[in-house]
């Protein structure tokens, strides 16, 4: 089957149903945004929390989930905010959820988050133009295990890893990964064009499952449960040693490396 058409057939709504129910016939559940609860419910006692990118559409709703399930201390972190919905909860619960406001890749925000023994983030690294950078990030802050939801698309078969970047695509292109059909309200940067002045509210990537599931890794996480839908997944993963850490040696190591280079003679113009 044509890859464009397998992906509008899974935008009718009766074909994403019966994707999901023959899924769930098969033992494989799909993945459902409000069982993000139950993970919390199950993850967060006697736990500190941390939810990086807690506003958009819920206003620190899982921030304050992980609270109200006994989490030792809950940091939401988001780029802008907070609403008011988040600081009328907040008083309302006498809530000690501590609001940062920040971009998680920068090292500032990152000093200021500290670690976390459960790191919980939803609908935020598909806003990213360099996911990897979010995912290492996140690994930075967890000490044991990420709750990650993200928006993907469907995998292209014979071709693992695939991505699609968003930002320029022609106004026909764009409309493949258009999901209103699917209830989905607005995509800046798909439903209309890309525009810098939406910042992170673009959509930049469009991810495999293959390609999320190898980011994961190289970023230090190991997947041991995923929820898999035709545009999304749920994944829960363990945070290990990244295999992959480059950090800038200093001039003696980089001279030392430079000399290494040029005697092997393998440094060849691509």
């Amino acid at each position: 089957m044509r890859y464009d058409w397998k992906v509008r057939l899974l935008k009718r709504p009766r074909i994403n149903y019966l994707w999901r129910f023959w899924h769930a016939r098969r033992g494989r559940p799909p993945g459902e945004y409000q069982r993000l609860f139950e993970h919390i419910r199950r993850l967060a006692p006697g736990r500190s929390f941390a939810d990086v990118g807690c506003m958009w559409g819920v206003n620190g709703a899982h921030a304050f989930a992980a609270e109200e399930a006994g989490a030792t201390a809950v940091t939401a972190v988001d780029i802008f905010g907070p609403t008011p919905e988040f600081q009328e909860a907040h008083r309302r619960r006498r809530s000690r959820v501590e609001f940062v406001l920040g971009d998680c890749t920068s090292a500032e925000t990152l000093a200021r988050v500290g670690q976390a023994d459960v790191v919980f983030c939803a609908g935020v690294l598909y806003h990213h133009p360099s996911p990897f950078d979010v995912l290492v990030a996140l690994r930075r802050i967890c000490r044991e295990t990420l709750v990650l939801r993200t928006s993907t698309i469907p995998e292209v078969s014979g071709l693992p890893n695939a991505a699609v970047y968003f930002p320029m695509l022609s106004a026909r292109a764009r409309t493949l990964w258009d999901l209103s059909s699917l209830g989905v309200l607005h995509q800046a940067g798909i439903s209309n064009a890309f525009s810098g002045d939406e910042g992170y509210g673009n959509w930049f990537w469009g991810l495999t499952p293959s390609c999320l599931v190898s980011l994961l890794h190289t970023a230090g996480f190991a997947v041991e449960l995923r929820e898999d839908e035709p545009f999304a997944q749920t994944i829960i993963a363990r945070a290990v040693a990244a295999p992959f850490d480059h950090r800038l040696p200093g001039e003696a190591k980089a001279a030392a490396i430079g000399a290494r280079v040029s005697a092997a003679g393998i440094a060849r113009p691509a």
